[in-house]
């Protein structure tokens, strides 16, 4: 650990002894020096340095270790890095802080479990957290993609939380934030238009709740296998997230900022902020606690947000966010001049139910339909595909009455060896309708608002480009700071204008891998693959690998990139050196590489967390960088990032540690000694 030398005169002397040969010392010295150290500027030339000197909370020199001697005063605060690597401040650009502490709930912590042990792991929470009959049972972190194994007694979701309780409503929050799973006593309380509780059936999805239907997971006879996705969760009366744990948050809110620092963040923006969380950041900001340069993107439903005659309600978005952006406008820590949009959902099927179920975002082609089979070790295998174009689902798709009952669906399942419902032809939905999204984006750019938008698919990435570019026509301004979030599959023409835009791109990069249980819930609903491990779902000519995160040739193109945890989606954890070895990697446990040719060398990766986080959020001319008039935002850590990835050993970069975080010259955390 960095080691404190006295503010006295005899430290100085042992400084300057240390330092080297004695010249004059600065006209003013420095508060603190920091020496003895491998400093990442993330200055242009992205030079390196041993020193820094720090007065007033901003750095005044970066230099070599000689001449750092001559800041050093009677009164200079001395820190030995003892060789270590100090790096900027990170910026994490996509995260949403209010989740990110770890608070004593109900919390499968992203494992994976199958459905057997989802039912013993509720009953388990009823009993410890002692839920009275009636009252939801809140389940986080839920892994929707990962295990969730059926088996004769738990075939479905719905099956599985039936049996953990029938009394009190449950609900499993996908740790993706887009997932959710719940049993029969809260699938009953689905809501129609007037506000009734009619329940989610195969009835009621065919009828006045159908606008949910391709929301809502179904079995083999069309009634609600218990997953329901995005908005169709909200007529329950599901608690959100916020609702369930912001109380205990609030007893103590600097536990957030305290669990940034302690990974090395020390500037951010939380991505979707509705009114309800402001008091989180008006209290860490009269504590004195905010240390963590803070952009907050305001949340605006235009679903949700309408007119008396069922329209958007532009006028109110706009005014509340100009209201708020105007709250915060002289606060030195917070911002709150972005706007946030879902274009779309998340991208994963379910290849376990029965039928499969499709993803739902909207696509730029249908989706396929496979076919898959049960494996040794209880995961699944594609083992064929249902030709949609045939006669055969032509008239399914024409008579569906004819497939209403279960023994006609068994009937024709044994027949054919799929079930009638996988004849359905869906390239899934978009999360609003095209013409709302091009006005949303047109409108607050009028106002003077970036767009940061969470775009998945192909659909929507396309969409969201369309809507930036239609906005930056409108109102003269190509140089606006819009953002896209995730980018998980892309077209090769949005390569292109999305380069040629430099929008800048909030990579999550933890998520570029292979994984066979992953891959199935996505590879074969987009390629036709065969087989069950890495090299079935990732033929090289396929659509999918050829567009999956497109790191390295977006930022050939001409974007520029981001890093953003998304945290808690996945974990809890922001985990920015596990985010920065797999951009490098793009593999995890072992498994080859997803799209290998799309990883980034280390220093890109750095830059992502650093001095674009800044640029990005407008705070590069006070941090990002390790230059002089910056503040002193810094951090130093257990390994040398940059080495390791020179040396090809990136992987070795995810278990780095922060040792020490500084705030505007400040120790705001200090991990301790084993």
């Amino acid at each position: 650990m960095i080691k404190i030398a006295h503010k006295t005169l005899a430290a100085l002397s042992f400084a300057w002894a240390v330092l080297g040969t004695a010249v004059a010392a600065a006209a003013v010295p420095a508060d603190l020096v920091l020496t003895d150290a491998k400093v990442y500027t993330a200055n242009p030339a992205r030079t390196m340095a041993e020193a820094i000197a720090v007065r007033d909370g901003k750095i005044v020199f970066v230099g070599s270790r000689a001449e750092a001697r001559k800041w050093v005063g009677p009164k200079t605060r001395i820190e030995r890095a003892e060789g270590r690597l100090v790096l900027p401040g990170l910026y994490d650009s996509h995260i949403h802080p209010a989740g990110i502490v770890d608070l004593d709930v109900c919390d499968l912590k992203s494992a994976s479990k199958s459905l057997e042990q989802i039912t013993a792991f509720v009953r388990a929470c009823i009993a410890r957290y002692e839920v009275p009959v009636g009252h939801w049972v809140n389940v986080r972190q839920w892994n929707f993609s990962n295990g969730n194994e059926p088996d004769a007694a738990h075939p479905t979701l719905r099956a599985a939380l039936d049996l953990a309780s029938l009394d009190r409503p449950i609900q499993l929050l996908g740790n993706d934030g887009h997932h959710g799973a719940f049993n029969s006593v809260a699938l009953a309380r689905a809501a129609d238009a007037t506000g009734k509780a009619v329940g989610y059936s195969k009835a009621t999805l065919e009828g006045n709740l159908s606008s949910y239907r391709k929301l809502v997971g179904v079995d083999a006879a069309g009634e609600p296998n218990g997953t329901v996705n995005e908005e169709a969760r909200r007529n329950m009366g599901t608690p959100s997230m916020l609702g369930m744990d912001f109380a205990e948050l609030m007893k103590a809110p600097e536990r957030v900022t305290a669990r940034l620092n302690s990974v090395g963040i020390t500037g951010m923006m939380d991505a979707a902020v509705e009114p309800e969380t402001l008091p989180l950041y008006d209290a860490l900001d009269r504590s004195g606690k905010l240390s963590v340069r803070t952009t907050l993107a305001l949340y605006f439903d235009p679903d949700t947000i309408k007119t008396a005659d069922g329209k958007p309600d532009w006028d109110r978005m706009v005014s509340t966010a100009t209201a708020i952006r105007a709250r915060y406008a002289h606060n030195p820590l917070l911002h709150a001049d972005v706007v946030k949009l879902f274009a779309d959902g998340v991208l994963e099927g379910n290849a376990y139910a029965v039928p499969p179920t499709l993803p739902e975002v909207g696509a730029l082609k249908p989706y396929l339909q496979p076919i898959f089979a049960a494996t040794k070790d209880a995961h699944v295998a594609v083992i064929g595909y249902v030709e949609t174009g045939s006669p055969l689902c032509a008239q399914v798709r024409a008579n569906p009455e004819k497939y209403e009952t279960a023994a006609a669906t068994a009937e024709f399942t044994k027949a054919n060896g799929y079930h009638p419902g996988q004849c359905q032809i869906s390239s899934g939905q978009p999360q609003h309708d095209r013409a709302v999204v091009l006005e949303f984006v047109r409108r607050f750019h009028l106002a003077g608002f970036p767009v940061h938008i969470h775009a998945i698919g192909d659909l929507a990435v396309r969409t969201a480009v369309d809507a930036i570019e239609a906005a930056r026509a409108a109102d003269g301004v190509s140089t606006e700071h819009d953002a896209l979030a995730h980018v998980q599959l892309v077209h090769p023409d949005e390569i292109t204008r999305i380069g040629r835009d430099h929008l800048y791109l909030a990579f999550t990069y933890s998520w570029a891998f292979t994984d066979p249980e992953y891959d199935a819930s996505v590879i074969p609903f987009i390629d036709r693959v065969a087989g069950a491990d890495a090299a079935a779902f990732h033929p090289a000519t396929g659509y999918y690998e050829k567009g999956a995160y497109p790191v390295h040739s977006l930022k050939s193109a001409g974007a520029i990139l981001l890093g953003g945890s998304d945290a808690p989606v996945d974990t809890r954890d922001p985990r920015p050196f596990v985010n920065m070895a797999m951009a490098v990697t793009r593999s995890l446990r072992g498994q080859p590489p997803l799209s290998p040719w799309e990883s980034i060398p280390i220093r890109d990766a750095l830059d992502a967390y650093t001095i674009n986080g800044a640029t990005y959020l407008n705070r590069a001319a006070e941090a990002g960088s390790l230059e002089m008039g910056k503040s002193a935002d810094f951090i130093v850590v257990d390994q040398d990032i940059l080495a390791l990835g020179d040396a090809g050993k990136a992987a070795e970069i995810a278990k780095t540690k922060v040792l020490e975080t500084w705030f505007k010259g400040e120790r705001v955390f200090k991990r301790a000694t084993d």
